[in-house]
């Protein structure tokens, strides 16, 4: 029986693994900012050579949105996008379990 469910305890253990990390470092770190990690790699860069961040410009310029409502539709849009997949995926996967128990 275990085996039958093991993807779904896979990701009920990752799921919980992620917001016990998140309760750790929020914890330890109460009034850290939580940056990208561009963010944290171009000040770990600039430490290592001693040139500030300005000296470092990406080779494809990043898309800034003209404003934050835009910010969160494209945040939203790929949410629901990646929700489709995940949504299709888990279908497909229970339409198979389905169709051998026929057979």
């Amino acid at each position: 029986m275990a085996k039958k469910y093991l993807l779904e305890i896979i990701a009920i253990i990752a799921v919980f693994g992620f917001v016990l990390a998140f309760l750790f470092t929020s914890a330890v770190l109460p009034g850290a900012e939580f940056t990208g990690s561009d963010t944290a790699g171009s000040s770990q860069i600039a430490a290592l050579t001693g040139k500030a961040d300005t000296d470092f410009a990406p080779l494809i310029p990043q898309y800034v949105p003209p404003g934050g409502e835009i910010e969160s539709a494209l945040f939203a849009l790929q949410a629901a996008v990646g929700g489709i997949v995940l949504g299709y995926v888990f279908g497909y996967w229970s339409c198979q379990a389905k169709c051998k128990k026929a057979e």
